[in-house]
């Protein structure tokens, strides 16, 4: 006897039967009677004209989903085929949908995409750094769209100094990539004035055919062979392009493009004045450091000053003179006494020839004194002369003689250094022959 099955269970047969045989199918047609309730899922009818099925879009799916379904459109489904048992109905049950054509669409996506991808245009060593601080932009985009809107209020509220080039374009339709294509050649091409430091390719959101303009081959080959860093911010975060992938760098909006394009002038305040204040810290510390070098180079510069040393150089002078004198007086005090001596001598005995003799001795040794005497006062004058030069030579005037000169500010201190003077100071420049006062303009 065959068995008899509840409705349950045969409704539950079904669907396992339906589930295994119908999993991941796309179905194409026409949705009608589109309703969502409290719950937040989309319940409709797709249909074509000989039949159709009851669909449930669950919530969580659906907000997964960048199409907007609505009444009497064309449409793609993808998931499963079950039975919606209390009702013993089948039914679809989707996990995503795309408008008609668009999977055609993504197949020329994908094959445009693995073409330029061989040719290495999406590799990332082939893309150029964005200027960190650009001061013009070039925006390619709608003239009237929210994009140019979106762009214009960034960038003036974060960056107001940025000069903003705009190549009008239409960015969907016919023709539209052609126009894209030649803004971005356009700048490329541009010199003085109207050559940006970085190009905008800008377009809002939409659906995959909104948006087709920017997968075009010809817009893809105008970016890459741009002069200027290309930055695109086309549609939503979701959204992709051929642009994005070619493109020096890939922003999901415009408004993001232009957040990223520029640095914020608030952020850029707050970071210099710590620099500042770092750099007053810095430079109070090497102002400190340098002053106290300059204290022990005069201390040490005090204790070697010529001047002492001249002092010093004179008081060996007048010492070697009263040495000279003294052995002058000692040796003709020696000289007197011998002849003294022989004076007497000779007064006792008489010898004329003595007497003639010691007459020639006598003249012989004042020669020869007078000889000696000469010489050492002679050599004497030769060290005192050589004294002398050297303390002309070191003294300062001497310095000012051979051309050089000397700056004092205007208490007196000697100037070594341009850090010891400000914009506006008076200085001195002491001279051979007088002095000159000057006003420091400018510092090297």
């Amino acid at each position: 006897m065959e068995p008899v099955h509840t409705v349950a269970g045969i409704t539950a047969l079904i669907r396992d039967t339906l589930e295994y045989r119908f999993s991941g199918v796309w179905v194409e047609g026409e949705i009608s009677n589109l309703r969502q309730p409290g719950s937040g899922h989309y319940y409709f009818t797709l249909k074509d004209p000989y039949a159709q099925i009851s669909c449930v879009f669950f919530k969580g799916a659906a907000s997964r989903c960048p199409l907007r379904l609505v009444d009497g459109q064309k449409v793609q489904i993808f998931g499963s085929v079950s039975v919606y048992e209390a009702r013993g109905q089948y039914q679809m049950v989707v996990q995503t949908a795309q408008r008609k054509g668009d999977g055609e669409l993504q197949a020329k996506f994908e094959a445009l995409k693995r073409k330029l991808e061989a040719e290495g245009l999406f590799d990332p060593a082939r893309k150029r750094p964005i200027p960190r601080f650009p001061r013009r932009i070039g925006v390619v985009t709608s003239s009237t769209g929210a994009a140019i809107r979106d762009i214009l209020n960034v960038l003036s509220r974060r960056a107001p100094w940025i000069q903003v080039l705009i190549y009008p374009t239409r960015v969907q339709g016919d023709g539209a990539a052609e126009e894209i294509a030649e803004g971005v050649r356009w700048f490329s091409e541009s010199t003085g004035e109207t050559r940006p430091d970085l190009v905008i390719v800008a377009r809002g959101g939409g659906s995959i055919e909104d948006l087709w303009c920017f997968n075009e081959e010809i817009v893809a080959r105008a970016i890459v062979a741009c002069t200027l860093p290309v930055m695109t911010g086309v549609g939503h975060e979701i959204d992709f392009t051929i642009a994005d992938f070619v493109a020096d760098l890939r922003e999901p909006t415009p408004s993001a493009a232009a957040e990223n394009a520029v640095p914020d002038h608030a952020t850029l305040e707050r970071q210099l004045e710590v620099l500042g204040r770092q750099l007053d810290v810095r430079v109070a510390r090497m102002t400190e450091s340098i002053r106290n070098q300059l204290a022990s180079l005069r201390r040490e510069l005090e204790a070697r000053e010529p001047g002492r040393r001249i002092q010093s150089w004179m008081q060996t002078l007048d010492f070697l003179g009263e040495r000279m004198d003294s052995l002058v007086d000692r040796h003709f005090q020696n000289r007197r006494n011998g002849l003294t001596a022989a004076g007497r001598s000779l007064a006792s005995i008489y010898p004329e020839r003595t007497v003639a003799r010691h007459h020639e001795d006598l003249a012989r040794w004042q020669e020869r004194l007078d000889r000696g005497i000469e010489a050492r006062i002679r050599f004497l004058r030769q060290r005192m002369e050589k004294v002398t030069a050297m303390m002309r030579s070191l003294s300062p005037d001497s310095v000012l003689q051979r051309g050089f000169s000397m700056t004092t500010d205007e208490e007196g201190k000697i100037l070594t250094s341009e850090t010891q003077l400000h914009v506006g100071d008076r200085i001195v420049t002491r001279l051979a022959h007088g002095s000159v006062t000057s006003r420091v303009e400018g510092k090297v």
